[in-house]
């Protein structure tokens, strides 16, 4: 009888640890479409609102507090998005962890840097080009100089370094082909200035939890 009873509590970890392990519930996105005054996302505090409440608004699982990859002049977008693992919409992993997501171990592609609604999002030899992704930050994912004014400026000023989602550019180049580091943005932090470049002002979401 003793022994049925620890073989039926090792059954009952073991189906505990298999549910833990199969949670991929979406944890990582691109946002489908920008609030709407180009660069200007209401400094890091609104670009993380955005997150959650697009988030909210494509059934994501409540509890999950999200970041939106983003530096400022004091802040490292890799130090605001947890530990990881990080799931897109269909459920496919990013990246195990902090180290790995910045290094050629994560699995950031056009097919799987979805938005939030699990959406492909348009890449270059798409109409229109809409791959570049705001950072503010270095391959590293520590901050650089262009941050749009620390996500203020949405005029015709400033510049954000951006990064390509679907890690493809005008050449074979590392930078070219960085999710998070390909060049910054010309002509202002406007929307206008935005699309000349491959863009339309969105960005990287990362649930810290």
């Amino acid at each position: 009888m003793t022994r049925i009873a620890g073989l039926a509590g090792l059954l009952i970890v073991y189906a505990a640890t298999g549910v833990a392990a199969q949670d991929n519930s979406m944890s990582f996105f691109v946002t489908s479409v920008n609030p709407g005054k180009g660069g200007d996302l209401g400094g890091l505090a609104g670009a993380d609102a955005y997150c959650a409440s697009l988030a909210a608004a494509a059934g994501a699982p409540a509890g999950k507090t999200w970041k939106a990859y983003l530096s400022t002049d004091t802040v490292n977008a890799r130090d605001r998005i947890g530990s990881g693992p990080w799931f897109n919409a269909k459920g496919v992993k990013i990246a195990d962890d902090v180290a790995s997501l910045h290094s050629d171990k994560n699995n950031l592609t056009k097919q799987t840097a979805l938005d939030e609604k699990g959406n492909v999002i348009n890449g270059r030899g798409d109409n229109p080009n809409r791959h570049d992704m705001l950072t503010g930050s270095k391959a590293d994912g520590t901050a650089a100089p262009e941050t749009c004014g620390n996500w203020t400026m949405g005029g015709a000023e400033g510049a954000a370094i951006v990064g390509h989602s679907d890690r493809m550019g005008l050449n074979d180049s590392a930078q070219a082909k960085s999710w998070n580091m390909s060049h910054p943005t010309r002509g202002g932090c406007s929307m206008e200035a935005f699309k000349s470049t491959g863009g339309d002002g969105l960005f990287y979401c990362f649930a810290t939890n």
